[in-house]
């Protein structure tokens, strides 16, 4: 009996676990619906498109959650967040593909499992960087050097671009009297919090999507 394969619709032999066109693994299937052997003994294997999400989120919340603490807004090493964030995306993806038979997946799936990496990661971070900052205002008592580094960031290098971008000094007074008030400053600090977020959950996606890109090749059956 002769199937087609899923993906690129070439005919496949029923005994026969991989597509010969495209590489795409066949589940093959007896007639009480349970899969069989291969041709090489290999069990029925998984669907590259899906996801077993028990052991992509245990190792996603193994890998997100010091990474998460790394790239925090106070971290020393901060300033690689971004890349750190899609390594451990790639990393989460890599370590999930060695428990895969066979490993492979597409691209869409690795996107999924760096998705949740940078779910987890990014809230992480967020939450260390809120932590870390109401330790060091309210326990160290370091509130009034963070307070002279916002108004000199207010008063001097925001006023001069705004300025120069020919804005009304009306409005650039007003703009500065909210940002300088507790609530704006508040504000201002959850918004950059929440940003860095989702621009690290960004980054962890796209490393899941190239860590199934690079890692997660099929294995082609020969011709």
């Amino acid at each position: 009996m002769e199937i087609t394969c899923n993906r690129c619709h070439q005919t496949v032999e029923a005994d026969t676990c991989y597509c010969p066109s495209c590489g795409l693994p066949q589940l093959t299937y007896t007639s009480d619906g349970v899969g069989e052997l291969g041709e090489h003994g290999e069990m029925p294997v998984r669907d590259a498109a899906t996801v077993d999400w028990k052991p992509a989120i245990r190792t996603a919340l193994m890998l997100a959650v010091p990474a998460g603490i790394l790239s925090s807004m106070l971290s020393p090493i901060s300033i690689f967040g971004l890349l750190l964030m899609g390594g451990t995306g790639a990393w989460t993806v890599a370590i999930y593909l060695r428990r895969e038979k066979p490993a492979w997946m597409t691209i869409g799936a690795g996107a999924r499992i760096g998705l949740v990496t940078g779910v987890v990661g990014g809230w992480t971070a967020a939450a260390a960087s809120g932590i870390s900052l109401f330790v060091m205002r309210f326990f160290l008592h370091q509130g009034k050097t963070f307070d002279d580094l916002w108004q000199n960031l207010v008063n001097q290098q925001l006023s001069q671009q705004w300025e120069s971008m020919g804005i009304d000094a009306h409005a650039i007074a007003t703009t500065k009297a909210w940002m300088l008030s507790p609530a704006g400053s508040a504000g201002w600090v959850v918004g950059t919090v929440c940003f860095l977020a989702v621009v690290l959950m960004l980054f962890a996606m796209a490393g899941g999507a190239l860590g199934a890109r690079f890692l997660g090749r099929p294995h082609r059956q020969p011709l």
